[in-house]
């Protein structure tokens, strides 16, 4: 049986258009009238559905508590960027997160830049130089390094920052997945449009697709390496970002030294960030 996950999106389209022309006059006219039964019915066919009870938006929540945990912790991030065949650029952060609305990010490496906080609460973003004595605010669109943004390191909520739709179910190396739409749900968020891919068996994340607000596709991400991590839980290791418009450009965040903390609300504040400088 041909599932709706195996028709490409150039005949899916062009069948909602021949639908169209059989709820009209136009099927007699241009001959299709003995095509409609079928056209109607792959039409409907070529969408799944989500299990009950599941809304796109808690299938969201679900791939967020995989990629990163509800508890406090903290990671240790290297970024390496491969860039017009020259070595890789390599960048170390330390990140500290409480739930999904504070988080500090460290730079460890290049010693250049040893020394730099991001700050990220309720959706707002600081960095916080060593030569300057006030932080200055940044948005989380902008780019950290290579195709890494800020908001991909300091800011990973899909949940709280965009609202999700169903799109359709995909095959992607033999398994299905949900693949949802993401739309911005406030102003200020790090993409304007997200095209996401979840296992349909166990909810991982497995790719998304990042646009601009004029609809261009940026990159895309794919989430790999997935490993128990401290309190049992199994997460992505490994996300890779492929720029769609320079070919073999990519940068490669590797997770390692995940540990669940006890981090005080308070620590993720301006005045408190001052003390780890």
């Amino acid at each position: 049986m041909v599932s709706a996950s195996n028709i490409p999106e150039h005949i899916s389209n062009a069948s909602s258009a021949l639908s169209r022309a059989c709820m009209s006059g136009a099927a007699v006219r241009i001959g299709l009238w003995l095509l409609c039964p079928l056209l109607m019915f792959g039409s409907g066919f070529a969408r799944a559905a989500l299990p009950e009870g599941l809304s796109a938006d808690a299938l969201v929540e679900r791939a967020d508590a995989i990629r990163f945990p509800q508890d406090p912790f903290q990671v240790q991030v290297s970024v390496d960027s491969f860039e017009g065949g020259d070595a890789p650029k390599r960048y170390v952060y330390r990140v500290l997160q409480r739930g999904n609305e504070l988080s500090i990010v460290q730079t460890l490496a290049p010693a250049t830049e040893r020394g730099q906080i991001m700050l990220s609460r309720e959706g707002d973003l600081w960095v916080f130089l060593p030569s300057v004595s006030q932080p200055v605010r940044l948005p989380m669109s902008q780019r950290l390094t290579g195709q890494v943004a800020n908001g991909d390191l300091a800011r990973a909520n899909f949940a709280g920052d965009y609202a999700a739709t169903y799109v359709g179910d995909e095959q992607i190396d033999g398994r299905v997945h949900h693949k949802l739409e993401l739309k911005a749900a406030r102003s200020g968020v790090t993409y304007d449009r997200v095209l996401y891919w979840v296992d349909a068996e166990n909810y991982y994340p497995k790719k998304a697709e990042f646009y601009t607000l004029s609809g261009r596709l940026m990159k895309t991400g794919y989430y790999a390496d997935f490993k128990q991590t401290d309190g049992g839980a199994v997460r992505p290791m490994q996300t890779t970002f492929v720029d769609a418009t320079r070919e073999g450009e990519r940068s490669v965040m590797t997770y390692q030294k995940f540990t669940l903390r006890d981090l005080p609300e308070k620590i993720f504040t301006k005045q408190y960030l001052k003390k780890l400088r």
